[in-house]
């Protein structure tokens, strides 16, 4: 199956309130969501390339790409918000009411999160990748995050680069090939301009001061209101949300389970993807009992 797919032979489109949002479609079966994370040339489709042979083999795998970076309509808004926003809005385009399995990356898991906390009635299972909670014992913002912010600030090839290699344990897996693409995007004015509205170190300030100043409730401090089954995975070695992260998410989500993979860094579904899918396939093809629920 894996063979098969292409980035052309699964690309679709549909027309939304956010604009146009794109999106790569394989298989058949129950609904699976697929949400991508933020950083420098960042897509649904790179995220997911390759695992989503696996995942086709079971289910209707939908790999939303977010407004904001580079490939659905750019959007005029935060990219977090955006993002937010856009899932509801594209189930109900392409005409999904049913509870749908959903995978978040990074922040396409705070996405999910927030969906499964405030319309848990979209959310069958969610599985997240690093991400979700908050520092208990690192100090944040991570590594990852500033290096992120400093290409932001000054978009360099060796600012990509340095920010690439915090986001794996393995260097090598940081390839030229991957390099060159994400350079392409990362660096359209556009993507950059969008980019800057959430990463930059001004506006990172910024959302940092505000949410210090709100009185309202941090999506981390609601989640025992997931409903959904839920499975985390974390890179042991994770640079970017270290993996004391997931204490609260472990203990607050009533029905969440933990797995942390060594000698891996921030995508787990790329260093260990064998293990990842593993488990990920075992977790979302299990019945669950009422009383799990």
């Amino acid at each position: 199956m894996t063979s098969e797919l292409t980035y052309e032979g699964t690309k679709r489109e549909v027309a939304t309130d956010l604009g146009v949002l794109r999106y790569h479609e394989a298989g058949d079966g129950p609904p699976l969501l697929l949400l991508h994370g933020s950083g420098p040339g960042v897509t649904g489709w790179r995220n997911y390339r390759g695992v989503l042979g696996d995942f086709a083999e079971h289910f209707r795998c939908l790999v939303l790409e977010f407004p904001g970076f580079g490939v659905s309509d750019p959007g005029d808004g935060h990219p977090m918000v955006m993002a937010g926003a856009s899932v509801g809005m594209f189930l109900d385009a392409i005409g999904i009411d049913e509870p749908v399995h959903m995978i978040g990356n990074s922040m396409g898991g705070i996405v999910a999160t927030n969906v499964a906390i405030n319309a848990p009635q979209r959310v069958n299972k969610l599985v997240t990748i690093g991400g979700i909670g908050k520092n208990v014992f690192a100090p944040g913002p991570g590594e990852g995050i500033k290096l992120l912010m400093e290409f932001t600030d000054n978009p360099t090839r060796d600012g990509l680069i340095r920010w690439l290699h915090s986001m794996v344990y393995d260097p090598a897996v940081v390839t030229e090939q991957l390099i060159e693409e994400r350079w392409e995007l990362a660096t359209e004015p556009k993507t950059l301009e969008i980019a800057a509205r959430m990463y930059s170190s001004t506006a990172f300030a910024a959302t940092a001061a505000a949410a210090r100043a709100s009185g309202a409730t941090p999506y981390w401090a609601q989640l025992h209101r997931v409903q959904a089954p839920t499975m985390l995975t974390w890179g042991r070695d994770d640079r970017v949300s270290p993996v004391d992260m997931a204490m609260l998410p472990m203990r607050d989500i009533p029905n969440a389970e933990l797995h942390v993979f060594p000698n891996c860094g921030h995508w787990t579904m790329i260093e260990a993807k064998q293990a990842w899918v593993s488990a990920v396939l075992a977790f979302l093809t299990r019945t669950e009992k009422a009383s799990d629920r």
